[in-house]
Order: C-alpha cells, then structure tokens, then sequence
C-alpha cells in the first residue's frame, strides 16, 4: 500500500511540475499582453474542451482534456480558432500594433528562459548528480561484433569516434558509447591507442542497429564493444570455488587462462561454461586454478549457471557531484539541442523524428528521476527542468506558425508593410501547420506509449535466484 501511494505521490508530483512550466510560459504571454492592453478571453492549460473553467476579471481560466500544452488566447494577434476554439470577441475591439504583437509573442519564450535560469540557479547551490563510466578503454570485445571485426581488442582505449575526443565512456552527449550512437558516417572511425603501440591506429568500424518492434523507437548504432571495469574482489562466498581456491578479498584478478583481462564479463562468461580456469591475481600476487559450480541452492532453478563465488567491489559507473554555473546549464542545454537539430537533419544519422520526446515522454523521465528518491533525484529532477525550459524557449521562438516565432515574424512583416498578413492565407497555414502539428504529437505520443510499455515488460524480471549457498 506504502508503494501503491508513493508511485501516486511522484506522478502527482511529476504533472503537477511538468504543468507549472507550461503555466508559466503562458503567464509571459498573458502579463505582456496586459502590459500592452491586449484583449485576453481565455487562459487554459492543456487543449481541448474545458473539464474545468472558471471567469475571473473578465479572463476564462481553464483546464482541457488533452494533457498537452497550454494558450492564452489573444485574438488581436492571428486567429488560433484551430487549437484554441472559438473566441468571445467584443465588437469593439481594435487591432495592436506590430510592436505589440512582437513583445506579446516572445514574452513566453522569455518567461521559459527565465525559468530555466531560476531552476539553474537551485542546481547551481545544491548541486547535481552525474552518472558516467569514467576512461575509454575497451573491457570487452563481443565476437563477431563490428568491432572486432574491425580489429578492436579488449585494452584498446579509444581516444576519439570520427575525429570527436572522448574523455568518457558514457556522459551526456561527448562519451564513447554516444559517439557510436549518434555517429553519422557509412562506417565509424575510431582512433585507438593499442598498448605497447607508440602511435594511435586509425581503425574503421560498421555497427548494427538492435532490431525493434513497430511500436518501438528504432535503435541506436552500436559496435559490440563493453567498458573497462575494475576486476577487484569485493567480497567471497564461503564455501566457494574461489574460497577454496584462497582467493580473498581486495585482491584483483588480471589475467585469465593467461589472457589480460579488464572487465569481470569475460570472467563470468567462462565461468558460465563450467570449464577449468586459471587466474593471475595481484595483492598479493597468486595463480590459481578452480573449476566454477552451480550452487546447491540453484539447482533446478531457470538461469542457474556455474559461478566463481565472487561478488565485485567496485560499481558499475561513478556518481559524482557538479556545481555548474546557471550560465553553463543553460549554455549546455542550448548545445545538446543544436546538436539533435544537427542530427535530426543529417541524412547520414540513425537520429529521427521518433526519438524526439513528447508530454509523456518529459513526464516519464521526470518519473524515473524521481524514483531516484531523496536528494539525487530531486537534484535530477531540478537539473533536467532547466534543460527542458530552454528547449521550451528555442522551439517557441523558431519562425514556424502557430508557435510564438511564428507570430514575431509576423509582427515584424506588418511593420515592414504597415498592414497584417491575408486573414484567409493565414487561416490556410495555420489550419495546415495544426494538422501536421497534431500528427507529430500522435506520432510521438505513440512512441512515448511504447517506450514505456517496452521498458515495463522488460522490468519484469525472470525469476530472481537466491543469495548463492554453496
């Protein structure tokens, strides 16, 4: 019951957040225009018919019932009949001036920015919390993969994917793993420092693309490649082949049957064979040789396999915390936006329409942050409300119709004729752009749907084994 009412407490929490952004965007629009004396009749979150509404000073305030969005309706700028039903103009009503409708339209992508810079503020004293796989170097080579088909071997440290740096091997946007993924030539280049090599190689890599059901968002690249990852012994089940073997506790494992290895996979791998194996091991120094079991309580049990007895000390990525300035949060979420636009319009890229995010979308990864619970996913949650103002900024204030650029640009063209833009041809751009404006919010909303389906039934564990006793 304590769960059931904690998962309501976050979505409670996580649309009523989600909503105050939409709500103060809106507001830009609605102070300016009673800043400049425009006509207001309706200010609603959300679109659609009214499951609640209420008239005050003359303004309806209104909730609809497509939970997407918000308007404040302004009929002296250009008729939005199409989204925001029809307005209760007064006859007397007269027309603004192009300056007017200029301040009015950009005032709500200004009130987002200037959200995202209160949000950055917060984050910029609390902090926020950022996960990442530290180093390039390569821990894992799957077989007949890209990569090694491409000559990649495990060691190999990976300095740069088609010319681009990589410090990281997953952060943001600039690591490894992102890199590959968002690559946009025929095959990948990796430049790779090899030990024992002087000189960087130039390796050139294909990738595959994980096959995906028809509701799904499709794959992104990937070369079959692993990180590096510590092999130090955290702790030893007793009873174990390794504790028979005297393997102990802080020690680290560096080789297997005489090959170098940097990450526990391939350990687990022949493990899960049941063969021989023979170890190196440091602090101190030892050779041991063991053969894994399935443990006496695993047996009969779906998954079990042969196991060393080992449990790993160090985890799987870093956790660190960051005090960036308002101004570099900003800056980097206008960044990582150019760059989907980049990606977006690369004819070479995996980067489609479909992976952009809509309401549902935004909403289950603020649900997800949440989940984090106490301080980290506050901070998280903090963190990405700043990256999402400023994409709220930048697509309201694109020249597009219906959106706010849309109504600058046509402020200004009517001061540069000194008369509006055709009512019939606006009605004929405007009735298009909402059409295809819709289609894409179905289209998105659709995947959104099937992205968290998809992760929901993946969620669902197979049957969990027990605490190994051997």
């Amino acid at each position: 019951m304590m769960e059931v009412l904690r998962t309501v407490g976050i979505i409670i929490l996580v649309v009523l957040l989600f909503n105050f952004m939409i709500f103060f965007h809106e507001l830009g629009h609605f102070l300016a225009g009673k800043w400049r004396g425009a006509y207001i009749d309706r200010f609603q979150i959300w679109f659609g018919r009214p499951i609640w509404k209420k008239k005050i000073n003359g303004v309806l305030w209104g909730i609809g019932w497509i939970p997407a969005g918000g308007f404040v309706s302004l009929p002296q700028l250009e008729s939005m009949e199409g989204i925001e039903g029809k307005a209760d103009i007064p006859g007397n009503l007269k027309p603004l001036k192009p300056l007017d409708k200029v301040i009015i339209a950009a005032a709500g992508p200004f009130f987002s920015l200037l959200l995202a810079y209160i949000f950055a503020m917060v984050v910029w004293g609390i902090g926020k919390p950022v996960t990442e796989l530290p180093g390039t170097r390569v821990g894992y080579v799957q077989p007949d993969s890209p990569a090694a088909v491409a000559g990649v071997l495990p060691g190999d440290e990976i300095l740069a994917v088609d010319g681009k740096i990589a410090t990281k091997w997953s952060s943001g946007m600039e690591g490894v793993r992102e890199l590959i993924a968002l690559s946009e030539r025929p095959t990948i280049e990796l430049t790779v420092r090899r030990p024992g090599n002087a000189e960087p190689l130039k390796l050139n890599c294909g990738y595959t693309q994980a096959d995906t059901q028809w509701w799904q968002r499709s794959a992104m690249r990937r070369i079959g490649v692993m990180p590096a990852l510590s092999v130090a012994v955290g702790e030893v089940i007793p009873d174990s082949p390794a504790a028979k073997a005297g393997i102990r506790s802080g020690q680290h494992i560096t080789h297997l049957n005489g090959t170098p290895i940097y990450s526990p996979l391939p350990l687990q791998l022949a493990s899960a064979e049941g063969k021989p194996l023979r170890l190196s091991l440091t602090d101190p120094a030892a050779e041991v040789s063991l053969t894994p079991e399935i443990p006496a309580n695993w047996k009969g049990l779906p998954g079990a396999e042969p196991i060393l007895g080992l449990l790993w000390a160090n985890p799987l990525s870093s956790i660190r915390m960051e005090y960036p300035s308002p101004q570099e949060q900003v800056n980097m979420s206008a960044r990582w936006m150019k760059d989907t636009f980049e990606k977006l319009c690369s004819p070479g890229s995996s980067v489609s329409v479909e992976h952009l995010s809509g309401p549902v979308g935004i909403v289950s990864y603020f649900y997800k942050m949440m989940e984090n619970g106490g301080g980290a996913g506050l901070r998280l949650v903090l963190w990405f409300s700043v990256v999402l103002n400023v994409n709220l900024a930048i697509l309201n204030i694109l020249p597009l119709p219906v959106v706010d650029g849309g109504h600058v640009i046509l402020g200004i063209i009517e001061a540069i004729r000194r008369k509006p833009v055709s009512g019939q041809f606006l009605n004929w751009i405007f009735s298009v752009f909402i059409f295809l404006l819709l289609a894409l919010f179905v289209f998105i909303t659709f995947k959104d749907v099937g992205d968290i389906i998809s992760g929901g039934s993946s969620a669902d564990a197979q049957q969990q084994l027990p605490v190994p006793e051997f």
